[in-house]
């Protein structure tokens, strides 16, 4: 795959007239943190008919399951694993370029629709129960209800598991839940949460389990905070948790079982590597627009007697902007490909997709800023927001450190 289909580009097009139409007019509200963005995702959905593809996909990967069971239980073949992820052939491109487009304008909105039905949604579906999927996740899919995955606590970060001091302790059937989160996706108007926490059973907290609990907003003992303030993402609220004796039936624990593969720690490095897949996608938006801004720009602005894309300072900005898009793209092509034949990125292949992606938005958004001098330092010719959003590509999703331990260590380990 070189190039976009004709048919995907119809798709790019599409997109493209809905956000013209319905995000650009609100896009300041968007951006100031005045309006969540959760109305204007819901009708993105129901206009491309990604709630009810989203639905069916959801009712054929659970049919399946069920059948996987039912045939296991008679002592059965299980049926064929072809299609088990209810997908229905549908190519990943139609996913990713709705990312890319919202990316072009606001990369906060992606971070918000992918929290909440991707990495909650799939933090249920990949290790619950069909009672629990069947439960919680069709909503989180169709953007009716949002979804948080809190993972970060204040005093942690990077080191998210060994840092980590929420707990959960049982008593009787039930657990009590302690402990607080910070730096959420959608925390503030979270109504579905995947709370991870450490099984206090007495032992030292690096030898506890980790496991995962789903809570539902208004919970006795859950006080979700306003949004907070930060650098960029303003169409993305990100709050607190903080969890005081809250009471929890084993239903609640995803899995509904305590004995979790490797102490449950591989269930969330699964949630980072997709999560790290489509920072690419993210990157790519900001590169496209920023370059789009920049070249336009280049041609119109006037200095010293000519247009300033005749000077080679210039040119030599913007070619290292495309040549920044062309490998971007090219490894969100190689995602869709490999994708489409089965084959899912391995932690270090997303964790160097997402390294590579979040250092070029990041350069290329800050060398859009330079090139519109002044002027791309005030919000009305939009490069500065575009860099403030590109820097957390750096920084969410594991930082640019820790991606590079990743990959050294799965070259060492060869």
């Amino acid at each position: 795959m070189f190039d976009w289909t004709d048919e995907q580009k119809m798709l790019r097009d599409a997109v493209r007239q809905f956000i013209e139409k319905e995000i650009v007019p609100i896009h300041d509200e968007l951006e100031h943190g005045d309006r969540p963005p959760y109305d204007v995702l819901r009708k993105l959905f129901s206009t491309f008919g990604m709630d009810v593809m989203a639905r069916e996909a959801f009712k054929k990967r659970i049919e399946f399951e069920k059948a996987v069971e039912e045939a296991k239980a008679r002592g059965e073949e299980p049926p064929s694993k072809e299609d088990r992820d209810g997908t229905g052939g549908m190519d990943p491109s139609f996913t990713m370029i709705p990312i890319i487009e919202l990316c072009r304008y606001s990369p906060g909105m992606v971070t918000a629709m992918g929290v909440s039905m991707g990495l909650t949604a799939a933090a249920i579906q990949s290790r619950g129960t069909i009672a629990q999927k069947e439960r919680w996740v069709p909503e989180l899919l169709t953007m009716e209800k949002i979804g948080a995955w809190a993972i970060t606590e204040p005093n942690s970060g990077s080191d998210a598991f060994g840092s980590m001091r929420s707990t959960a302790r049982r008593d009787g059937d039930e657990y009590i839940l302690n402990g607080s989160k910070t730096f959420i996706t959608n925390g503030p108007y979270a109504d579905t949460i995947v709370f991870i926490c450490k099984l206090d059973e007495g032992n030292p907290p690096e030898e506890r389990k980790i496991l995962s609990f789903v809570l539902d907003r208004g919970m006795p003992g859950l006080e979700q905070s306003k949004p907070l303030r930060k650098m960029g993402l303003h169409s993305s609220p990100t709050g607190e948790l903080f969890l005081t004796d809250v009471r929890v039936g084993r239903d609640r624990l995803i899995g509904e079982t305590e004995d979790v593969p490797a102490g449950g720690r591989e269930s969330a490095k699964d949630t980072f590597a997709m999560e790290r897949s489509g920072v690419a996608a993210m990157a790519l938006g900001i590169i496209e627009r920023c370059l789009e801004l920049c070249v336009d720009y280049a041609k119109n602005r006037v200095q010293f007697g000519q247009p300033i894309g005749e000077f080679q300072l210039i040119q030599e900005k913007l070619a290292r902007m495309e040549v920044h898009r062309l490998n971007v793209q090219n490894l969100v092509f190689r995602y869709i490909e490999q994708t489409k034949a089965g084959k899912g990125l391995t932690l270090a292949e997303a964790s160097a997709m997402k390294l590579y992606s979040a250092r070029a938005a990041t350069e290329v958004a800050l060398e859009a800023v330079q090139l519109f001098g002044g002027n791309g330092y005030m919000a009305e010719f939009k490069v500065e927001q575009l860099a403030r959003d590109a820097k957390v590509l750096q920084i969410y999703a594991g930082t640019d450190e820790i991606q590079i331990t990743h990959i050294a260590k799965d070259l060492l380990r060869r």
